[in-house]
This record gives structure tokens, C-alpha cells and sequence, in this order.
């Protein structure tokens, strides 16, 4: 694709999160790894029903401004060290989503409860360690985290899901969300029960 294809794809699944209420205000940042290796990342700090492609930002893996005006997320360092560490991950979406959120303030781990969890998430959702917002810290706990996984919480923090595609982690994403509002549910009626590992594995074995 070309580059403002690119621009475009992260704006239509910016805004689709915002109104999905899986970011708030101008939190969250979505970006897409280009053909030349590029991150094509949402902007700083703005509006994301006013934005338009053009407001979508160009860097490279250091943060060097490639095409845009403005300033390009301040979690840049933590989508580039994900890019730079994971080759075969083209696109990275980080939310505030509010149920998600909620297990990674209290630093704990989304067990494997739900069938779609097998599929979409690989398994439990771990927590990345708290790091200092915008330094390349939180990218760094996040790679190690990730590693097997294809989605993880950050303490304190919010949620994370990277993708081959925006729109694979974008979906992912959603998984991400259902599968905590629906364990946050469970919890307040009972104990949760997790899958049995046997079945997690035939499951991954079809």
C-alpha cells in the first residue's frame, strides 16, 4: 500500500475505537508498519473525529518525522521497540479500554475463561510491568511480555494487541475487551471457571 492508504487505514480504525469507547478523550494510539518499514502512527494529543489522514503521522523506528504537522503519539518509543524487536508484527494498537484497564490497575492477569480467547489472544493475558509513560521502558516490558502472545495488559496503564494487519489486532483488540467485561461479570456473580488445558490444546493442535 502506499503511504496516505496507510494514513487512511489508521485513521478509519482510530475512529472506529473511539466510538467504540475503547479509548477516551485523545488517549489510545494506533499505528501500521508501511512497506518501506515505516510506523504510521496517530497524532499527539488530537481530536479523533476531526482528524483527517493528513493529520496521521510518518516516522521512522528512532522518531524521526517522515510526513505529517504535528507531533507524532507520545508512545511512539513503545510501538517502534515492539516493531524493531518483533519483525513479523505489522501493526500495533494500544487502548484505555475500560474493563481491560481495569485488570492491568490491579496487576492482574485475564485468565483463559472464554473459547475466542483460544483464538484470537492465545491464551491468558498477561500484565507488562509499570513503566515511566513515552520512554522506551514501557516498550521494552511490553516486547518481553508479548513474546508467545499475541495480546497483553500494562500495569497501571492500559492494553495492548498487536496484529500481521491493523485489522487483525483491531479485532483482537475487541476480543481483548469482551473477554475481560465478560470475566469482570463472572467475578461479581462467582468464581470464574478456566478452560481445561487439555481442550485449550486439541483446540490449538485442529
Amino acid at each position: 500500500m502506499k503511504l496516505f492508504d496507510y494514513k487512511k487505514q489508521v485513521l478509519e480504525y482510530a475512529q472506529k475505537a473511539y466510538r467504540q469507547a475503547l479509548v477516551a478523550g485523545t488517549s489510545g494510539n494506533l499505528s501500521a508498519r508501511s512497506d518501506e518499514g515505516y510506523i504510521v502512527i496517530t497524532p499527539s494529543g488530537r481530536d479523533y473525529l476531526t482528524m483527517v489522514p493528513e493529520d496521521i503521522m510518518v516516522i521512522d523506528l528512532e522518531g524521526k518525522i517522515i510526513e505529517g504537522a504535528h507531533q507524532p503519539s507520545s508512545e511512539w518509543p513503545l510501538h517502534a521497540e515492539i516493531y524493531k524487536s518483533m519483525p513479523e508484527v505489522k501493526s500495533v494498537v494500544h487502548t484505555h479500554s475500560p474493563y481491560a484497564t481495569a485488570f492491568a490497575v490491579l496487576n492482574e492477569p485475564i485468565p483463559l475463561v472464554l473459547v475466542e480467547m483460544v483464538y484470537f489472544l492465545k491464551g491468558e493475558i498477561p500484565v507488562a510491568p509499570v513503566a515511566m509513560q513515552g520512554t522506551p521502558d514501557v516498550g521494552l516490558g511490553v516486547v518481553k511480555t508479548l513474546q508467545g502472545q499475541t495480546a497483553c495488559l500494562m500495569q497501571n496503564h492500559g492494553a495492548i494487541t498487536i496484529g500481521e494487519s491493523l485489522p487483525q489486532a483491531f479485532i483482537r483488540t475487541e476480543y481483548l475487551e469482551d473477554a475481560a467485561k465478560i470475566y469482570h461479570m463472572a467475578r461479581a456473580v462467582g468464581t470464574p471457571t478456566v478452560m481445561p488445558t487439555a481442550m485449550v490444546q486439541e483446540m490449538l493442535n485442529r
